[in-house]
């Protein structure tokens, strides 16, 4: 059964009418696809075309989101990946894919079965065969994996939580405007998939890194961040850099998980910009923003 919105659908044929290379923003936990709406501004005046999926049965807006979150609950890793590869199926060609977070793990994901043309993956979610655990990961899921009942749950975090999981690197008067604006519960599975996927060989928080045609992939990390910090993305750079395809790693100084929409936002979107530029190029004559960060 197609579990493709009407929205989603109405975005891929407009893609697909358009005859630009596309590109897929996957998002991850505890924000919504409109958090990808200035980055896809970004993206389509640099030519492309842009769909930025949900996960299923997300509500249309955060406000629908804050007054019915159970909706979030029980969303499970294979369950959001295939969503987003029933998206990318009905397109005519093979799109560029962005992920963030646990949307980054689904990204590589999506890499991994060759479905994408190159990908970028901000501050992604560890998949197994990725070790390190630092205190500060630890400290961020807490807020769910402190309590075994969240695994059917969707948990919202408070704002001192969010505060130290994404707005460490901010003035406390932008995360709380981020916060407001951004933030909604989110589906506590994943966590404890992503927790227990070195212990389970039949986990579905795994990776094809030797996929041949996995294509071109970028790493991205905010050396600030304390949900995802820089020995994760190595970790998870170290599993992929063995693939045949041009696997590279950038850090971007000062910044923590928020960079995907704090006031930073357009420094990493350009840095994805230039990277999927150079890969999985938009129409001729739009030119490409130079990249930041610091590669690796």
């Amino acid at each position: 059964m197609d579990g493709l919105t009407p929205t989603e659908v109405q975005d891929i044929e407009r893609a697909n009418g358009s005859g630009r290379q596309v590109v897929v923003f996957v998002h991850g936990l505890w924000l919504l696809s409109s958090s990808w709406d200035r980055w896809r501004s970004l993206f389509e005046d640099a030519g492309y075309a842009t769909i930025a999926p949900g996960w299923p049965d997300d509500p249309a807006s955060v406000t629908e989101a804050r007054q019915n979150p159970d909706v979030f609950a029980r969303k499970m890793v294979g369950q959001v990946t295939d969503h987003y590869l029933e998206a990318i199926a009905r397109l005519r060609t093979r799109p560029a894919v962005v992920g963030h977070s646990f949307g980054g793990l689904i990204a590589q994901r999506i890499a991994g079965t060759g479905a994408s043309a190159a990908t970028v993956a901000i501050d992604p979610a560890p998949f197994r065969g990725v070790l390190p655990l630092p205190v500060s990961s630890l400290r961020s899921a807490a807020a769910v994996l402190g309590n075994p009942a969240n695994v059917g749950r969707a948990v919202a975090l408070t704002f001192e939580q969010f505060r130290y999981g994404w707005a460490n690197a901010l003035s406390e008067e932008e995360a709380r405007e981020l916060y407001e604006e951004f933030h909604v519960a989110a589906s506590g599975v994943p966590l404890f998939q992503a927790a227990a996927a070195n212990l389970n060989p039949f986990t579905e928080v795994k990776v094809d890194v030797h996929h041949p045609e996995r294509g071109p992939l970028l790493l991205v990390s905010g050396a600030e961040d304390t949900t995802v910090p820089w020995a994760i993305t190595h970790a998870s750079y170290v599993r992929q850099k063995r693939n045949p395809g041009l696997t590279e790693i950038v850090e971007i100084p000062g910044r923590g998980h928020s960079l995907t929409i704090d006031s930073g936002w357009r420094e990493v979107a350009r840095t994805a910009l230039g990277f999927i530029g150079t890969h999985a190029p938009a129409a001729s004559g739009n030119t490409v923003p130079e990249a930041g960060g610091t590669h690796r």
